[in-house]
C-alpha cells in the first residue's frame, strides 16, 4: 500500500474512531424524551455498524491479498469433473454454456470431463448433452434442489478437482489454466527470478491446503443498475465491486465466499464436508464456511474467467437479493458457525458479512432521521453546529475520500447509496425476519428473460416516493428556518436532506425502468469479417455482435442487395466461423458506414465456433467508474425520452453534393443518392433526364416528386438493381 493511502486509512479510521465516540457519549437525546431517545439510539447504531464495516473493509484492502499463480508442467495438470447446473432454464441457454465449457484449454483435454446436472431430468437437455459430447446426470424428485443435484453428481464421478458453473455462466478458453495451478501452491515456491520449482519436503506445510479457487461473476449484459440508468458506458456492474475486490481482499482472513459459480473446488475437500451443504437456501455460502472451518486455505482471484446473464428486471433482481441475504443471516446464525471452528479473524470477516445485510435498515434511518426532526420535531441528536462542523465534518470528508482512494475505480459511496436506496424497502423484513428465526427454506432460479412492465414496476417505487415527499417538506421547513430565521444550524439538515433526496429521486427514475427493444444482448467488440455476394466481395470490421447477428463497419457504402443472403466469414484470434447474413439496416457512422446483418443460415459447428468468437473475450462493459452526479442525473433523465427510432432502411443514404451534366448539357448538382433514388437540387427539370457521369456512363433517371420549398426533386434510376452492381458505378460515384 502507498503512503498515500496509508495516510487517508489511518485518517479516516482516527477520525471515525473519535466521531463515533462522541456520538455515543455526548450526542443521544436522552433528554427529549422516549421516541427521541430510540431514534436517536438507531442513528447512533447505524453510524456505529458503518463504521465498524468500514474498519473491516479497510483492512481487507490493505492487505496484500493478491496470490501468485504457480508454474506447472503440463503433465502434472489434474483430472477435473465439470458441473453445470440446471434447473428451468431452456435448451438454448445451456447451448452456450457447454458449448463454452468444451473450448476450455487443458494440456490434456482428455482430463476435463463435462457434465450437464439436470434438475428436473429433461428429455431436451439428456438430448443436448449427447450432441454436444458430454456426460448428463438427470435427477427427479429432488428434495435439496441444487445442493442435491450437485452431490449427485459429485457421488458419481472420482476427478480431483471439481468446477461449478450455473447454467448461463459462459466460461473463457482460459478458465482452467487460469484457476487450476493454484491448487500446487502448498507443493510450489517462487523463486525470487519469478521461476516456480517443488518444494522440498521439509518446506511442506501440511496443513495447507487448497480447498477452493473462486472467480469473480461477471456478466456480458447490463445490469439493471447501469441499464435503467443509461449508464452502460460510465459505471460497471453493480456486482464488480463485491468479487473483484472485496471477495478478493478477504483472502487475508481466509474466507473469500463461495459463490456457487465460476469456481474450482478439492474433492477431497467437498467430501471432508460431506458435499455440498443441504438444508440452507445458500448452498454455496455455506459450503464454502465448512470447507474454511475444516481448516482448508481459499482464494478469490480478480481475473474474470466467465460472464454470465444478470437479472432482466426488478422482481426477479429482488427475490435474488433477498435469497442471498436470507441465506447469509440464515448460515451465520446457526450453532455450527457460532461456537465452529472457523479461525478468529475469519469468523470476523463473516460478521461483517451479516452487518452488510444491515446496511439496508441502516439506509432507512438515515433518511427517516432528518425528516423525524424537521417535519415532526423528534430530536435525533443532540448537539450544536459547531461540534458538527469540528467533529462530524472532518470525519466524513475523510470516510468518503479514504473510500474514494482505497476503493480503487470500481464503486464510489455515491453509487453504493443509490443501489441501497432502490434496494432497501424490499430487503429489510426479510433480513429482519431471517435474523430472528423465520426461514424460508424454498430455493429459487433467478430468471434470465427481459420482462418489463412500467406499471407494475412503478408500484415498487411507492415507499420511494413516500419518503421523496416527506423529504422535500422537511427541506422546505429547514429553508424556512434558514432564510426567514437566519438559523444557521439549518444548513446541516438542507445538506442532509438534499443528499437524501437525490439518492430517492436516482431510485424513482430508476423504477421508471427502460425498455430494452433486442432480444439478445450485443457486446462491443471489433471482430474482422469477410463478406462475399454474386458480384463483389468486400472486409469489415465489427462494431459489435451478438449470437443472431452483427453490425459491420465499412470503408464505402457498398450495395447489398436486402432480400438475398450474403455468405460472411468471420475470424477472430483463432476462431473462424462461416454463415449466410442478410441485410437488416444500414446507416452512416462518421466517416464509415454501418451495415446491421442479421444470421439466415449457420451450421452447428460454425454456432460454435462463432460463440467462441462473441463469449470469449473480456466483456465490453466498463471496468471503470465514470460518473458525476450532474452526468448521472442528465444520462438517467434525459434518456427516458429518448425515442428509440426503429428503421429499416436497406440502401445507405450517399452524400453527394456533385455536379453532372444531363444530355442537353445542363448542369445539375446531385445532393444524395441511395442506387435507386437520386435527389437533385433544383425544380425547373423535365420528368425524364439522362445524366452524363465520367467514363461514358449515363443514368437514366424519371422524375418521382418535387419539393418546391427545399427546391429539390426526386429521380428514380432506371434498371437501377442492375446498375447498382456495376463496379463502374461505384468508381465514377466514391472518387475525390
Amino acid at each position: 500500500m502507498n503512503a498515500k493511502k496509508k495516510f487517508f486509512m489511518a485518517a479516516s479510521m482516527l477520525s471515525s474512531l473519535i466521531y463515533i465516540s462522541w456520538r455515543i457519549i455526548f450526542t443521544v437525546p436522552m433528554r427529549y424524551g422516549l421516541l427521541s431517545m430510540i431514534a436517536g439510539i438507531a442513528l447512533v447504531t447505524a453510524e456505529t455498524i458503518g463504521v465498524i464495516e468500514a474498519f473491516f473493509h479497510y483492512r481487507n484492502i490493505s492487505a496484500n491479498n493478491y496470490v501468485s499463480m504457480p508454474q506447472v508442467k503440463p503433465h502434472l495438470y489434474p483430472d477435473v469433473d465439470v458441473f453445470i447446473a440446471t434447473h428451468s432454464e431452456d435448451v438454448k441457454l445451456l447451448y452456450k454454456t457447454v458449448n463454452g465449457a468444451i473450448n476450455m484449454k487443458y494440456p490434456d483435454k482428455s482430463k476435463v470431463h463435462v457434465y450437464i446436472c439436470d434438475d428436473n431430468n429433461r428429455p431436451e437437455m439428456k438430448e443436448l448433452a449427447q450432441h454436444m459430447g458430454v456426460g448428463y446426470f438427470g435427477l427427479s424428485d429432488n428434495k435439496h434442489a441444487k445442493a442435491g443435484n450437485l452431490n449427485n453428481a459429485i457421488e458419481k464421478t472420482n476427478s480431483p478437482l471439481i468446477v461449478t458453473f450455473d447454467a448461463d455462466m459462459i466460461p473463457r478458453s482460459n478458465f482452467l489454466l487460469e484457476t487450476v495451478p493454484y491448487f500446487f501452491l502448498p507443493i510450489m515456491k517462487e523463486e525470487a527470478d519469478g521461476s516456480w520449482v517443488k518444494r522440498e519436503k521439509h518446506e511442506i506445510d501440511k496443513n495447507f491446503v487448497i480447498g477452493f479457487i473462486q472467480t469473480p461473476q461477471s456478466f456480458y449484459n447490463t445490469d439493471l443498475f447501469q441499464f435503467n440508468f443509461f449508464a452502460e458506458k460510465n459505471i460497471p456492474n453493480e456486482q464488480d465491486f463485491f468479487f473483484r475486490e472485496v471477495n478478493v481482499g478477504r483472502n487475508h482472513s481466509n474466507s473469500p465466499i463461495y459463490a456457487g459459480s465460476n469456481t474450482v473446488l478439492s474433492r477431497t475437500a467437498l467430501e471432508h464436508v460431506g458435499g455440498i451443504k443441504t438444508g440452507t437456501i445458500t448452498e454455496d455460502f455455506a459450503t464454502g464456511i465448512d470447507i474454511q472451518a475444516r481448516g482448508y486455505t481459499c482464494y478469490a482471484v480478480p481475473q474474470v474467467l466467465a460472464h454470465g446473464l444478470a437479472p432482466g428486471d426488478f422482481k426477479s433482481l429482488i427475490k435474488q437479493r433477498q435469497r442471498w441475504g436470507r441465506g447469509c443471516v440464515q448460515s451465520l446464525m446457526k450453532r455450527d458457525f457460532i461456537f465452529g471452528k472457523l479461525k478468529f479473524r475469519t469468523k470476523l470477516s463473516y460478521i461483517s458479512s451479516f452487518l452488510y445485510w444491515w446496511t439496508f435498515t441502516r439506509r432507512l434511518i438515515y433518511i427517516l432521521s432528518p425528516i423525524l426532526y424537521t417535519v415532526f420535531g423528534i430530536v435525533v441528536v443532540d448537539t450544536s453546529l459547531w461540534e458538527l462542523f469540528l467533529i462530524w465534518l472532518p470525519s466524513y470528508l475523510l470516510y468518503n475520500r479514504a473510500l474514494k482512494v482505497l476503493s480503487g475505480d470500481i464503486r464510489d459511496q455515491k453509487w453504493s447509496n443509490i443501489v441501497d436506496t432502490i434496494l432497501f424497502p424490499y430487503m429489510i423484513i426479510p433480513i429482519v425476519a431471517e435474523t430472528f428465526g423465520i426461514k424460508k427454506k424454498k430455493f429459487f432460479v433467478t430468471p434470465k428473460e427481459k420482462v418489463f412492465n412500467r406499471t407494475v414496476q412503478l408500484r415498487y417505487a411507492i415507499p420511494h416516493m413516500i419518503l421523496a415527499f416527506g423529504t422535500v417538506v422537511g427541506l422546505y421547513l429547514s429553508m424556512v428556518q434558514l432564510i426567514v430565521y437566519e438559523s444557521i444550524g439549518s444548513i446541516v439538515l438542507v445538506f442532509w436532506l438534499m443528499v437524501n433526496l437525490y439518492f430517492l429521486v436516482m431510485a424513482i427514475i430508476f423504477m421508471f425502468g427502460r425498455v430494452n427493444y433486442r432480444n439478445e444482448d450485443r457486446l462491443y467488440a471489433k471482430v474482422s469479417v469477410k463478406i462475399s455476394s454474386d458480384y463483389e466481395n468486400f472486409e469489415g470490421i465489427t462494431t459489435d455482435i451478438s449470437e443472431s447477428g452483427m453490425a459491420v463497419l465499412l470503408d464505402i457504402p457498398h450495395y447489398v442487395e436486402n432480400e438475398s443472403d450474403l455468405d460472411i466469414v468471420v475470424e477472430n484470434e483463432g476462431y473462424k466461423s462461416r454463415m449466410k447474413v442478410r441485410l437488416v439496416h444500414v446507416k452512416q457512422s462518421g466517416l464509415k458506414w454501418k451495415y446491421s446483418l442479421v444470421i439466415t443460415e449457420i451450421s452447428d459447428m460454425d454456432r460454435r465456433e462463432y460463440l467462441n468468437i462473441v463469449f470469449d473475450r473480456k466483456h465490453t462493459l466498463p471496468v471503470v467508474i465514470k460518473s458525476h452526479i450532474i452526468q448521472d442525473i442528465k444520462d438517467a433523465i434525459f434518456g427516458k425520452f429518448k425515442h428509440n427510432v426503429i428503421s429499416n432502411r436497406k440502401l445507405p443514404r450517399i452524400p453527394l453534393d456533385k455536379d453532372v451534366y444531363t444530355e442537353n448539357g445542363q448542369k445539375v448538382r446531385i445532393i444524395n443518392f441511395n442506387y435507386q433514388y437520386l435527389l437533385i437540387e433544383g425544380i425547373d427539370l423535365p420528368e425524364h433526364i439522362l445524366l452524363n457521369m465520367d467514363n461514358k456512363l449515363e443514368l437514366d433517371c424519371t422524375l418521382v416528386s418535387k419539393n418546391v420549398e427545399k427546391a429539390t426533386m426526386l429521380f428514380q434510376l432506371e434498371k437501377w438493381e442492375k446498375l447498382a452492381k456495376d463496379k463502374q458505378l461505384a468508381e465514377v460515384l466514391f472518387k475525390s
